[in-house]
């Protein structure tokens, strides 16, 4: 597929088609997976209820331990910087708000490009930031896996590629934009089956645990 605009169709067209039926299918599986598996009746009479406290927790946990931002200041301003520039990039980035509304009918207000950009730079210097320090720093050096670095690779390179694409660093433009849509392919293809499963799971997680300590009475 030697034709950029041919290898940019391929990306828009079969494989895009691929990767969203395999992001589909694997995160059905894993929260299938997860509810399929349930957890064990609980006879003890309830002292409070569960719905509240499981939303009281999810919404509770957006913000920073000040333990923990204390313990590990670079761990909490890094790992929130990248966390927030990366949906801010996928979420309010205007072409990207156009093609979801061109595959599900839905949008919604962007930001500016150039603020878009901007986001994106900085999370890129976060991105790396992290990855040095990982590579740095005795324990997590020993205990990073090499699913850690993978997974690293494929959260930077819908970034870069979407940064180089925008600023026409790589040419032709068709190949550049081309490359930024397969990154991104790969990125979903490889979510259901990592940690990078944690984007969707997390939010069951919190709920659960804010749902037992109602039950339990206990403050979530």
């Amino acid at each position: 597929m030697s034709d950029p605009m041919e290898f940019l169709l391929w990306v828009k067209g079969p494989m895009l088609s691929a990767a969203l039926a395999i992001f589909a299918l694997g995160m059905l599986a894993r929260v299938l997976e997860i509810f399929v598996l349930g957890r064990r009746t609980n006879f003890a009479k309830p002292r409070g209820g569960e719905w509240g406290p499981g939303f009281r927790t999810i919404l509770g946990r957006f913000a920073a331990d000040p333990g923990t931002l204390r313990r590990a200041p670079f761990d909490v301003l890094i790992g929130w910087t990248w966390h927030l520039g990366f949906i801010i990039a996928l979420l309010l980035f205007i072409p990207h708000i156009e093609l979801t509304e061109a595959l599900l009918g839905i949008g919604w207000p962007g930001l500016p490009n150039p603020v878009v950009d901007a986001v994106v730079a900085v999370t890129l210097v976060a991105l790396v930031a992290a990855l040095l320090h990982r590579l740095t720093h005795p324990v997590k050096k020993r205990l990073s896996t090499i699913e850690d670095y993978l997974i690293w690779i494929v959260t930077f390179l819908p970034l870069i590629t979407g940064y180089l694409a925008y600023h026409r660093l790589v040419n032709p433009y068709p190949l550049a934009l081309g490359l930024h849509i397969l990154a991104a392919e790969i990125f979903l293809i490889a979510l259901p089956f990592t940690k990078l499963t944690h984007i969707f799971t997390a939010w069951i997680a919190r709920w659960y645990t804010g749902a037992n300590f109602g039950r339990k009475g206990v403050p979530s």
